[in-house]
C-alpha cells in the first residue's frame, strides 16, 4: 500500500509511518513546487501529529548521467531541507477541544508557525502550508497484489476494491517558490520525505521516495535465496536516500535482483534480461529511491516513473515526473516491472481514489468523519486459501 505499514517499526509506531510522498509543480501557480507528506494511516479525523517527531522534506538537484540499462542519476551536494515540528496539543479554555500548533523551518532557517487543521492555509516567507487530517488519496487492489505474490500469476480483477476506500491520513502540504531551491530551480530535483526523532540526536525512523519500492518491490522474501529470512524494510528505512551506507547494499541488491526477476516473469516473458552476475537492469535505479521532478515543465497528472522510463529508453522525458495524487501508480509500476519499457498496460482494477484530488491547494479532500475499520476490511478482503497456497 504505497508505503503504509512498510515494516515492523512502522506498524509498531504508526505516528512515524509515512503513507505517501508526493511532489509536483503547482497546477495553480507556475514557478511553485508542491511537496506532500502523509503519515498515520487509517487515522481518526481528529488525529494530531506527534510532538516527538520531525517531519522532513529533503530536496537536492540531480542530473541524469547515463541512459539505457545503466540508467542513473547523479545527486548534487546542495540540499534544501524543510522541517515540520509540532507542539503538544493544548485544550481551548473551558472546553475539551484540542488545538495543535506547528512550525515549518525553511532551508535558510526562517520559521513559519501554523495551526493544525486550519482550513485557511498559512502563507508567509514564500511558503504556503496546510497540515491536518485528510482523506487518504492512495488507491490499490491490495488483494490482487497478495494473490500475485502468492501464486506467481497476475491476480488483478476488473471488479477489485480499493482497500483504502474512505480512510484518513495526516497530511502536510507545502508549496514553495522554486527560487528558494537556488541552483536547483528550473532543473531536475530529487525529493525524499522522512520522519525523524526530534531532539539533539535525530534518528531516521522512516523515509520514502518512489511509491511501492518497499511494500511491493522489496517486501516478498521467498524469492531471495540469500536473505529469505530477513525483514529488510526497517534497514532500508534507516538509509539516507542520497548517501546509502555500503554495509547493507549487497543485501538490498540481492533482494531487488530476486524480486524484480519474479515480477518480470509474471507474463511468461523476459523484458529485463539479467546480466552475467544476475543483476537486474532496474536494481541500481530503484535503490536510489527518490522522486525526480522537472521544475521546468508544467503540472502533469500521470508523470510518476516517466522520467525514469524515458532515461531507460534513452529518450527525452515529456512530463514533470514526480508524483501527483490521481496518478494510477500501481498500474504504471506493474507495467514497468512486468512488461518493460512501453509494455502492454497492466491494470489492477482500481482506477481512482475515494475522491479525486482537486487542483486547488491543499488539493486533498476533507477527512471522512466515520472511517471504516481497516482491520475488519482486510480480514474480509483476504484472498481465498487456494489462492494463497
Amino acid at each position: 500500500m504505497a508505503d503504509h505499514f512498510s515494516g515492523p517499526r512502522a506498524i509498531a509506531d504508526p505516528a512515524s509511518d509515512i503513507c505517501d510522498v508526493y511532489a509536483f509543480p503547482s497546477p495553480e501557480r507556475p514557478g511553485k513546487l508542491v511537496l506532500v507528506l502523509n503519515v498515520l494511516p487509517a487515522s481518526a479525523p481528529t488525529a494530531l501529529f506527534s510532538d516527538a517527531i520531525t517531519h522532513r522534506f529533503r530536496v537536492r538537484p540531480v542530473t541524469s548521467v547515463s541512459e539505457g540499462a545503466a540508467a542513473a542519476f547523479n545527486v548534487g551536494a546542495d540540499e534544501y531541507v524543510f522541517d515540520f515540528t509540532f507542539d503538544a496539543p493544548q485544550k481551548v479554555d473551558g472546553t475539551d477541544t484540542l488545538v495543535q500548533m506547528g512550525t515549518c523551518q525553511a532551508p535558510d532557517g526562517r520559521k513559519v508557525a501554523f495551526q493544525v487543521g486550519n482550513e485557511v492555509p498559512t502563507e508567509a516567507e514564500g511558503l504556503k502550508i496546510f497540515a491536518g487530517s485528510r482523506l487518504d488519496p492512495f488507491f490499490i487492489d491490495f488483494v490482487g497484489v497478495m494473490v500475485t505474490e502468492a501464486t506467481g500469476k497476475l491476480g488483478f480483477r476488473s471488479d477489485a476494491s480499493n482497500v483504502l476506500e474512505g480512510l484518513n491520513v495526516l497530511s502536510i502540504v507545502l508549496e514553495v517558490d522554486a527560487a528558494v531551491l537556488g541552483p536547483a530551480a528550473g532543473s531536475l530535483v530529487a525529493v525524499v520525505g522522512e520522519t525523524v526523532t526530534s531532539g539533539g540526536r535525530p534518528y531516521r525512523l522512516e523515509r520514502m521516495g518512489r511509491p511501492e519500492i518497499k511494500n511491493v518491490v522489496m517486501s516478498p522474501k521467498k524469492f531471495d535465496t540469500v536473505n529469505s529470512d530477513l525483514e529488510i524494510r526497517d534497514l532500508f528505512n534507516e538509509e539516507d536516500a542520497f548517501s546509502m551506507r555500503p554495509d547493507y547494499a549487497g543485501t538490498y541488491r540481492a533482494r531487488l535482483n530476486a524480486n524484480l526477476a519474479f515480477y518480470d516473469g509474471l507474463d511468461g516473458k523476459t523484458a529485463w534480461p539479467l546480466d552475467e552476475q544476475g543483476a537486474h537492469p532496474l536494481t541500481e535505479l530503484l535503490m536510489a529511491d527518490f522522486l525526480v521532478v522537472d521544475l521546468s515543465k508544467p503540472f502533469s497528472e500521470d508523470g510518476c516513473f516517466e522520467i525514469e522510463t524515458a532515461l531507460l529508453a534513452g529518450r527525452p522525458h515529456t512530463t514533470c515526473g514526480g508524483r501527483s495524487f490521481n496518478d494510477d501508480i500501481v498500474d504504471t509500476l506493474f507495467t514497468l516491472l512486468v512488461g518493460g519499457i512501453d509494455g502492454e498496460r497492466i491494470r489492477d482494477g482500481v482506477d481512482h481514489p475515494t475522491q479525486l484530488a482537486t487542483r486547488s491547494f491543499p488539493y486533498l479532500n476533507a477527512p471522512n468523519p466515520t472511517p471504516p475499520d481497516l482491520g475488519a476490511r482486510l480480514a474480509a478482503l483476504a484472498p481465498p486459501a487456494e489462492a494463497a497456497a
